[in-house]
């Protein structure tokens, strides 16, 4: 786990950029946001749900910091309701521990899906596999590098809508 995976995922696929790590936690929006001088929205938060297909595998969903999952939506999606991973099944399903959940260096059985909530920005900030990290990821870029299955609509509040 760590940073030192991600690095090699991204380089693996071009990337040329930086990794930023912090001393002290960026596990939530608002902390992420504060190290990375940006406005929530701008975090890229991982999501983990059990796949309803495969209840095996993990279903991860990178949204924007200020979206919400919409369980409607997300059933229409995947064909299930959507079942948050619990904490001691994050790291086996994801590849990185609780607050560092990102769409990259992921065990090949997990699936990424990144939300259309994200396309309104140049660039976002996902965690880079830690607690304590994140990276500035080009959006137009982002479903290549981290090998997204597609861009999906399963989240609301991003619009203005209550």
């Amino acid at each position: 786990m760590g940073t030192t995976r991600v690095r090699e995922h991204l380089a693996d696929r071009g990337w040329t950029g930086e990794i930023l790590e912090f001393d002290e936690s960026s596990a939530t929006v608002e902390l992420a946001a504060e190290k990375v001088g940006t406005a929530p929205a701008r975090i890229a938060k991982t999501l983990g749900f059990y796949d309803p297909e495969a209840p095996e595998r993990a279903v991860l969903v990178v949204a924007a910091g200020d979206a919400r999952v919409n369980g409607g939506m997300f059933k229409r999606r995947f064909g299930g309701k959507p079942r948050m991973l619990r904490a001691e099944d994050v790291a086996e399903f994801t590849g990185h521990p609780v607050g560092g959940v990102c769409p990259f260096a992921n065990p090949g059985e997990a699936r990424v899906f990144l939300d259309e909530s994200l396309r309104r920005f140049e660039t976002v900030f996902p965690a880079a596999g830690t607690a304590s990290s994140a990276v500035e990821i080009p959006v137009e870029s982002f479903e290549q590098l981290c090998g997204a299955e597609a861009w999906v609509e399963v989240t609301a509040g991003w619009r203005g809508e209550g």
